[in-house]
């Protein structure tokens, strides 16, 4: 039985991963072959995410990056080990796509706050950690409003928002304007940054 917005967000989002896969089959062969050529293996990238109440799943994504090291057998920055292939994967977003697998295990949602890293849980003041009162999202209030060119404190306010605003319109705006942003590969990045840089606490925090 349907008793909130949140019980018909979750079977919406599982019908409608189902679908997107069905339909979008062909389209992740090819891009999972075109990895395999450009990138090699594994075509996947696996990484444990934290998701509703911090609880871990592991998110899938398309590779992007070599696995190319320096002397010291240490990866290289991101920057360099970042190909225009997998810049384009990114700013399309089709490396996201192999996550519809973790909507479809009821992991995640279409729309909701990025997972982030295991690591930042411990970081995050009391206020920040309420992103995860709801699941992960492909993406959010944060991603149509900057994405990665915001700093983590503007990112965080703007999940705590949303979890705090969450509506069916709300989650047809961000989906709507979401599609827009990814057609003009809008806020990608930061200043500088192939990725984001890493979150290292509250700003009121590292001040002490």
């Amino acid at each position: 039985m349907i008793r909130s917005y949140r019980d018909f967000k979750d079977i919406a989002d599982r019908l409608f991963a189902l679908i997107a896969l069905l339909l979008l089959s062909p389209l992740l062969v090819a891009v999972a072959l075109l990895v395999r050529w450009q990138l090699g293996s594994p075509v996947l990238f696996r990484q444990q995410r934290p998701g509703y109440r911090g609880k871990p799943f592991v998110l899938l994504k398309f590779r992007t990056m070599t696995n190319h090291c320096d002397p010291n057998d240490e990866l290289l920055p991101d920057a360099q080990r970042l190909t225009p292939f997998g810049r384009w994967l990114r700013s399309s977003s089709i490396d996201e796509l192999p996550g519809l697998l973790a909507i479809l295990r009821g992991e995640m949602s279409f729309i909701g706050p990025r997972p982030l890293l295991m690591q930042y849980l411990p970081l995050y003041s009391p206020d920040q950690a309420r992103r995860h009162d709801v699941k992960p999202g492909f993406s959010g209030w944060a991603q149509i409003n900057g994405r990665n060119a915001l700093s983590w404190e503007e990112k965080f306010s703007l999940d705590v928002w949303y979890v705090d605003n969450q509506s069916f319109w709300l989650d047809l705006q961000i989906f709507v304007i979401t599609i827009l942003k990814v057609l003009r590969h809008e806020g990608i990045s930061a200043a500088g940054e192939a990725t984001m840089a890493p979150f290292t606490g509250p700003t009121s925090a590292r001040a002490l």
